[in-house]
């Protein structure tokens, strides 16, 4: 295999898992130690990871990986959590849904629920539901996020104060091991912040890939959460501290 093939590999893993090992990588290809930290290394060059002892990790820069990525990475994750999530989600409701890959692998599996009242500044989320005549679909306007077809801004978070909300499903691009939900858009984290005051219940959807990103901005701690779908057993003594918060922790079975 050619160094570029590893390389898109490697980043492929990195983002995944969100560090690489030189052992781990050198077993995995078949190749020597020294290939692997050489290939490390011009990645390193390249600003798409950062060296660390014994391997890489993704930088720890402002801005999120792109949406077609994003929306490939842990699929397997993503679809078990979302089942668990709509299990959980009874019909003659209203919902919002907002930004994200995980959110919109819950709008797929509401497809089939009824008497439904969906807001989101999502337009995926949107597209996904259009054919769903059981459920009311409103879009909140606000500036489109061409990349991954987000709304944002003040008009977004205007629409959603016009509504009380049963209940809120959102989504984060990382999590801390204080429990703090992360974003990137400053923008996005006004609009989830305003999804959080207005929704009488809220679940966060979110697999285990997202405690081992970081990001900028704060939206708010998992105290903030009713219910929390992941897909594998939380860090440290984070688990303990969802149970003081009386937030729920449901690990979605694969």
């Amino acid at each position: 295999m050619s160094h570029a093939f590893r390389h898109k590999d490697i980043l492929e893993i990195a983002r995944r898992d969100g560090k690489v090992t030189v052992e781990g990588l050198a077993q995995h290809f078949g190749v020597t130690l020294q290939t692997i930290r050489r290939d490390l290394s011009d990645l390193a060059e390249d600003g798409q990871l950062e060296r660390v002892h014994g391997g890489a990790m993704l930088p720890s820069g402002t801005s999120n990986i792109g949406y077609e990525e994003r929306r490939r990475l842990n699929l397997d994750a993503k679809s078990a959590i979302a089942r668990a999530c709509a299990e959980r989600i009874p019909n003659n409701i209203s919902l919002f849904l907002n930004i994200g890959t995980s959110t919109e692998a819950v709008a797929r599996e509401l497809r089939r629920h009824t008497d439904m009242l969906v807001v989101t500044n999502n337009m995926n989320v949107a597209n996904i539901l259009v054919e769903t005549p059981e459920c009311q679909v409103v879009v909140t306007g606000g500036n489109l996020r061409r990349a991954d077809g987000g709304l944002v801004g003040k008009l977004a978070t205007e629409t959603i104060l016009q509504f009380k909300f049963d209940l809120a499903i959102i989504g984060c691009s990382a999590l801390d091991r204080d429990g703090d939900l992360l974003d990137f858009d400053i923008q996005e984290v006004g609009v989830s912040q305003s999804i959080l005051r207005q929704s009488r219940q809220t679940f966060l959807v979110a697999d285990a890939s997202k405690f081992k990103r970081s990001a900028p901005a704060r939206i708010a701690s998992l105290e903030a959460v009713d219910t929390f779908f992941t897909d594998a057993p939380l860090p440290g003594d984070l688990q303990e501290r969802c149970a003081g918060w009386d937030t729920e922790v449901v690990i979605a079975p694969r």
